[in-house]
């Protein structure tokens, strides 16, 4: 729930003079990272696994914090109750919104993946793993953040007054960020998988020789 600002260099001509982010996407380029070695070594059955273990860790999250916000404080905690129920209520709004979003991006990212990966083969990663994103995190960063910060604004809860303009901004902000550091890192990608192939093949059994009778 987080949000932080930061120069828009180079964007200055069109008017625009921060770029204004979650805090969330910090950890983004090891999501990156993860998500396209699963998809690349373990295909759609290993996504599928890593999807339902996420949104039974996220969900569990939700229930704690849950029934953390009805335990009333001690008079003398350091952190007070109203300041508790604010900071992780407001997180409940983001484990929601992260929920929808991530079952539907993972959805588009495996099919859009292996869609591309049947077309090139073993051939072009960058295509299949930047690709795959652009779409993906598209969906799920403007899911995450309308269900996580607009929609509590349109339904008055408390603390929350982000306009339709601020919305569009951050998450703008945040895709461009994400499409950013996926195009820069595609290197990495790149060693990964030559790492990975490499242990691989020193991991295979190396073929007996047959013997002639």
């Amino acid at each position: 729930g987080k949000l932080f600002a930061l120069p828009a260099v180079g964007l200055g001509w069109l008017g625009v003079k921060e770029v204004v982010l979650s805090i969330g996407v910090i950890p983004w380029p090891i999501v990156f990272i993860t998500t396209d070695l699963i998809n690349e070594y373990f295909g759609t059955a290993g996504v599928r696994r890593l999807t339902f273990l996420a949104v039974a860790m996220v969900s569990y999250a939700f229930l704690v914090l849950f029934f953390e916000i009805q335990v009333p404080a001690w008079d003398s905690s350091p952190v007070p109750h109203d300041m508790f129920a604010r900071v992780f209520g407001q997180s409940m709004w983001i484990i929601v919104g992260s929920l929808a979003a991530f079952l539907i991006a993972q959805f588009l990212d495996v099919v859009i993946f292996h869609a591309v990966k049947r077309r090139t083969g073993h051939r072009m990663l960058w295509l299949r793993a930047t690709g795959s994103t652009v779409f993906s995190q598209l969906v799920d960063t403007f899911v995450v953040l309308f269900v996580g910060f607009r929609l509590p604004s349109i339904l008055k809860v408390s603390g929350y007054e982000l306009t339709w303009e601020k919305f569009l901004q951050i998450a703008v902000g945040n895709y461009s960020y994400k499409l950013a550091i996926a195009i820069l890192i595609t290197p990495i990608i790149y060693l990964a998988h030559g790492l990975i192939d490499r242990f691989l093949d020193r991991e295979l059994p190396e073929p007996r020789e047959e013997r002639s009778p």
